[in-house]
């Protein structure tokens, strides 16, 4: 399993790792740290020394109740990043954004992948992803972010999600997004309950049936307080674990903010096998 981007090949054979750069001021967990071009650059160069192979590049949090952010503040954020990324790294660039015009504007800048937690469900987006001819993620959010939070409900979360899954992904290939460019992320944290988010990992071998690449992302979220009372700074070892239980029900890129640990548990699970 691969993703292709022009000549550039990400090889999914092995799980790679997803390293988070946000470039906002309220993200949840380290909003304010890289906001600064110099210093979101120092931490790229971190990542990609610790393990990393993907750089993903937000401009807007879509932590739980975060507000709105304009395209031009977003374009503001992530463009001159992008660039200045590129000028120095030949890595996989993600641009996390669900604006049709940042995804355009980002994947000419330089970005190899388009990540979305809205699935290319807002207006244009779709379109703007078909015409980047990149790979693009899927995400699965119940609600919006203000208030996704706000008692989620379903009648079978893996069943709901893996639904969503097979409708969007279907209505993504009739536009012109090739299927095996796709990838699928459940979404944990995002409109679900502690409940629904460990459901999510014990049944994440059931998303395998898209035969299509899996992520996830489950770093610093919030159900790890919910079940052990751990602070955002608290939970490098719940997040690991369950990175370790995704990897070994196939999860092929795993996003994160803590990039060299969750290299090292990595190794040790390509070791074992």
């Amino acid at each position: 399993m691969k993703l292709q981007h022009k000549e550039k090949v990400l090889d999914l054979t092995q799980p790679q790792i997803m390293g988070i750069l946000n470039l906002t001021p309220d993200s949840f967990s380290d909003g304010g740290r890289f906001n600064q071009l110099d210093k979101a650059l120092e931490q790229v160069d971190s990542m990609l020394i610790d393990g990393a192979s993907i750089i993903d590049i937000g401009g807007e949090s879509t932590r739980p109740g975060a507000p709105l952010v304009s395209a031009e503040e977003e374009l503001e954020r992530v463009i001159p990043v992008i660039e200045k990324i590129r000028q120095h790294h030949d890595c996989w660039l993600s641009i996390d954004t669900s604006k049709a015009v940042v995804m355009t504007e980002a994947v000419n800048a330089g970005a190899n992948l388009i990540n979305d937690v809205r699935a290319l469900q807002q207006p244009g987006a779709l379109h703007a992803a078909v015409d980047a001819k990149v790979p693009v993620c899927l995400m699965h959010m119940q609600g919006q972010p203000k208030t996704m939070q706000d008692a989620p409900q379903y009648l079978d979360v893996i069943e709901d999600v893996l639904d969503f899954f097979e409708h969007r992904i279907n209505h993504c290939v009739a536009a012109g997004i090739e299927y095996n460019q796709i990838i699928v992320d459940p979404g944990f944290g995002f409109g679900k309950t502690m409940e629904h988010n460990f459901s999510l990992i014990k049944h994440f071998k059931r998303f395998e049936q898209f035969g299509l690449p899996l992520l996830a992302g489950l770093s610093r979220k919030s159900m790890f307080e919910h079940l052990l009372g751990a602070k955002v700074d608290q939970r490098l070892a719940s997040s690991l674990a369950g990175a370790l239980l995704c990897a070994q029900q196939g999860a092929n890129i795993i996003r994160v903010h803590d990039v060299k640990p969750t290299a090292d548990v990595l190794a040790v699970l390509k070791a074992s096998l």
